[in-house]
C-alpha cells in the first residue's frame, strides 16, 4: 500500500435505537445532530464519505440504505465505495466526538502495514465471562483485564481485506472481528475517552453537557 492510498469512510447510522427508544443519530447535540458531528469530522479525514441510514431516510439523508443488521449496513455502504479507495474506515455515527487525530492514528497503523487499525482504551472494570444456567448467571471465568482493550470507532482498513472479510456475508458487533476471522492482522491504537458512544438517554445528556461545559 502507497503512503497515499486514497481514504474513504462509511459513516454507518442505520440503527433502529431500541435501547434508546428512538433514533438517536438525528439528536441534536449543542445545535447539531449527532451523526452530522460523525460525518464532519469523516469528512475532514477522507476523501469521501459514505452515510449509511434508515432505508426510508436514505434519499433525505442523501445516503445508503442500510440492512437488518450493522454488518449488513455496512456492505451497503461498502458497495457505494469506489473499487479505487486503498484505506476503508467505518465509523459509527452515533460516535460525535472521534477527533481528526483519532482517525489519522488509525490510518497511519493501516499505512504502515496493518490490515485493520482500531482504537482502544484500557479496561479498568473486572470483567466476567458468564453463562445462563438454571435461570441464573453463573461465572465461567475471569480474564486478565491488562489483556482486554474496550474498543471504539473509527476503524480503518486495508480496503481489499475489509471487501474480503465482508463478502463472506458474516455478521459480527464490529468489522475488526470479521477481518480477525479470516485471519488479518489487527492492531489497537490509543482511543480517546471523550469518544464516547451515544447508547442511552443518559450518554446523550452527557453529550449535551459536553457542548454546554
Amino acid at each position: 500500500m502507497t503512503h497515499g492510498a486514497t481514504v474513504w469512510t462509511v459513516v454507518v447510522g442505520a440503527g433502529r435505537g431500541q435501547r434508546f427508544g428512538g433514533q438517536k443519530q438525528y439528536e441534536s447535540v449543542g445545535g447539531s445532530r449527532i451523526i452530522d458531528r460523525a460525518v464532519e469530522v469523516a469528512r475532514a479525514a477522507s476523501s469521501g464519505v459514505v452515510v449509511v441510514v434508515p432505508p426510508e431516510d436514505a434519499d433525505r439523508e442523501n445516503g445508503v440504505a442500510g440492512g437488518d443488521s450493522r454488518a449488513a449496513s455496512v456492505r451497503a455502504g461498502l458497495a457505494a465505495v469506489p473499487a479505487d479507495a486503498g484505506v476503508i474506515c467505518v465509523h459509527d455515527a452515533a460516535r460525535p466526538f472521534a477527533s481528526s487525530e483519532l482517525f489519522e492514528r488509525v490510518i497511519g497503523a493501516v499505512r504502515d502495514g496493518a490490515d485493520g487499525a482500531v482504537p482502544g482504551l484500557p479496561v479498568s472494570d473486572t470483567i466476567k465471562v458468564v453463562e445462563e444456567v438454571d435461570g441464573r448467571t453463573r461465572v465461567l471465568s475471569t480474564p486478565d483485564r491488562t489483556t482486554l482493550s474496550a474498543v471504539q470507532t473509527p476503524q480503518a482498513f486495508r480496503a481489499d481485506a475489509l471487501r474480503a472479510a465482508h463478502a463472506r456475508g458474516a455478521e459480527g458487533t464490529d468489522d475488526a472481528s470479521l477481518v480477525e476471522a479470516v485471519g488479518g492482522v489487527v492492531v489497537v491504537v490509543e482511543g480517546e475517552i471523550g469518544n464516547r458512544k451515544i447508547t442511552t438517554v443518559d450518554d446523550l445528556e452527557w453529550a449535551r453537557g459536553q457542548v454546554a461545559s
